[in-house]
């Protein structure tokens, strides 16, 4: 230890350096780079395991992954001892919306609860506290998302949330395109733009570019028969236009017609399953053809309807969240769902018609696993999203379940992992910075505690998430479930 008379000196010192550069000399300077060793590392470009690796962040990037021997520790770096763990990438949620709130208020369109939750206001409130959804991907080690429909603020977000290390990376589509009348709009904005017509459908594209939006994205609902070659035309126009501009085309299409039709006009993302049929040679030839990627989003329907299912119990639902990323108003919403018994739109339905309802799910979801096993199987790729925001569909820890659907159906961990990090940034348009550890990247990644090759479940063992090199345990993230 210095003597009292050293450290006298040493002030003095730091006050004339501090008037000679009118800045604070002596206050402690930032660490130039931080070195994470000891864990095995997993990079996500699917490339085996590296155990006992070293992952050296300057400025926020990666500068090296790798082994020991490959990386040199820079002179005065930070070390960070992650023995007996496991890195991973950031995971990216290629599907998501922060202007709804995994509840019936933020989807009235479908159990209306507007006296009790005004839709203005709900929408207010995402708008002017998107932190409460950061934080809930973070805790779940989302470092990045898509948000592939929402109001015209959802543009707004990207770039304060590029800039926070304590947000995940945003990308935006922006409203809607669709032939469907427009739902869920307010007085001076809209989350759809319908296409009346081939010029309009033209027109909304144009418009959606001129806010610099990460993509053109066009809800395309099962048409009917007759208007079926009207509402191609439309959709047709639409992928020209994004073409011209530019632009990614992304498309919601649940059934094998209008996906081959979105296909056809040059879809970058489906951003949901095929799920009334199964995919044929046809469908898999024009995916191959275009480069797109598959989207799965295997959960959000069995949440739907589990919103209808537990108000017509009476029951309680579960929320599937093992580190308390949900914040407690979300939290509090799904937990009221019994409290809807009498709902109009749950108070005539006989347990005949909810039995219906879990036999037509359970269908569906036999059709979504085999069709994502023929899509992998084809060699299309394939990108990991929940489509959170849909009732039962929680912002951040819904990635679990959907992974592991995945799972279920078929995958390999180890290609899923990929899937939810190096191709859900390439849906991003994002895969030159973001999804894989390596040099000249982004340091946003995950500490497991278990190894997720073995089973994708363990990565709910997350201990930590680093954006940008910023290394955060998940215990600080997490919400009091009780406030």
């Amino acid at each position: 230890m210095r003597s009292t008379e050293s450290l006298k000196v040493l002030i003095g010192l730091c006050l004339i350096a501090a008037v000679i550069v009118s800045v604070p000399a002596c206050a402690p300077q930032p660490v130039e780079s931080t070195v994470f060793e000891g864990a095995t590392l997993i990079d996500g470009t699917g490339a085996p395991p590296i155990e006992d690796a070293v992952v050296v962040v300057r400025d926020g990037r990666i500068e090296c992954a790798g082994s020991e021997g490959d990386c040199s520790i820079p002179s005065g770096a930070e070390t960070v001892d992650l023995s007996g763990r496991w890195i991973a990438p950031g995971l990216v949620d290629a599907h998501v919306h922060f202007a709804q709130t995994a509840w019936a208020d933020g989807r009235p369109d479908g159990m209306n609860v507007t006296d009790e939750y005004p839709y203005e206001q709900v929408v207010a409130e995402r708008k002017t506290e998107p932190d409460t959804y950061y934080r809930s991907y973070l805790c779940s080690g989302v470092t990045a998302v898509y948000d592939v429909g929402g109001f015209p603020w959802s543009w707004d977000l990207r770039d304060d949330a590029e800039a926070s290390v304590r947000a995940p990376h945003v990308a935006a589509a922006g409203p809607l395109i669709t032939w469907v009348t427009p739902r869920m709009s307010l007085a001076a904005e809209q989350v759809m733009i319908e296409m009346d017509s081939v010029e309009s459908a033209r027109a909304a594209a144009r418009y959606v570019a001129a806010f610099d939006t990460d993509s053109v994205k066009v809800w395309f609902l099962s048409v009917p028969e007759e208007s079926r070659e009207e509402m191609d035309a439309r959709l047709l126009a639409v992928g020209e236009e994004a073409r011209s501009l530019g632009l990614p085309l992304i498309v919601h299409a649940t059934s094998l017609r209008e996906a081959k039709v979105a296909l056809r006009a040059g879809a970058h993302l489906l951003v949901h399953s095929v799920s009334d049929q199964p995919v044929d040679e046809e469908f898999l030839s024009l995916a191959s053809e275009q480069g797109t990627i598959y989207n799965p989003t295997l959960i959000v329907g069995e949440n739907w309807s589990a919103m209808y299912l537990f108000a017509h119990s009476g029951e309680t639902p579960a929320i599937d969240d093992p580190h308390n990323c949900v914040d407690p108003a979300t939290r509090q919403k799904i937990l009221s769902t019994p409290e809807y018994i009498d709902h109009p739109s749950v108070a005539q339905m006989t347990e005949e018609e909810a039995q219906a309802r879990r036999d037509r799910v359970e269908t569906q979801n036999q059709t979504m696993a085999e069709n994502l096993r023929r899509v992998h199987e084809a060699g299309i790729t394939i990108a990991m999203g929940t489509d959170a925001g849909n009732p039962f569909t929680v912002h951040g820890p819904s990635v679990y379940a959907e992974m592991e659907r995945m799972q279920a159906s078929g995958l390999e961990p180890a290609d899923i992992l990929v899937m939810a990090t190096r191709n859900g940034a390439m849906a991003m348009g994002r895969e030159d910075d973001l999804g894989t550890l390596e040099v000249g990247k982004v340091a946003d990644f995950i500490v497991l505690e278990a190894n997720p090759l073995d089973d994708i479940a363990n990565l709910r063992t997350i201990t930590s998430v680093a954006r940008a090199g910023q290394l955060m345990p998940i215990a600080e993230l997490a919400f009091d479930p009780a406030r």
